[in-house]
């Protein structure tokens, strides 16, 4: 089982739902702090900006690309939302796009 393969997630949600992660480049200060929490998820790209990558590792540097996160990462995916100082880290669930974690999380 690869780290970015597709696992239900726990915690937060309450619901064992699969979750996603985005990043909003708009609002990327470039501090790296979460390719420091979850180098597996998040890179720091020549721009200076965080991206994340796919279950490839490969770089999404589309707008709004994003990348399912993988539950062994998951605490660690949360904790880059909550310090990042840019408030750009987005992740919600799979099923109804509702942010769970991040800036718009209800």
């Amino acid at each position: 089982m690869s780290v970015q393969q597709e696992a239900p997630t726990e915690g937060g949600t309450g619901t064992g739902e699969p979750l996603e992660v985005w990043i909003d480049q708009d609002l990327c200060t470039g501090d790296g702090i979460c390719a420091q929490y979850a180098p597996e998820v998040f890179e720091l790209d020549i721009d200076g900006l965080a991206y994340v990558k796919s279950p490839d590792d490969e770089l999404l540097q589309s707008p709004g690309a994003t990348t399912r996160v993988p539950l062994p990462l998951l605490a660690d995916v949360v904790d880059s939302a909550k310090e990042c100082p840019g408030d750009c880290i987005h992740v919600r669930r799979v099923t109804d796009q509702v942010e769970v974690y991040g800036p718009d999380a209800a």
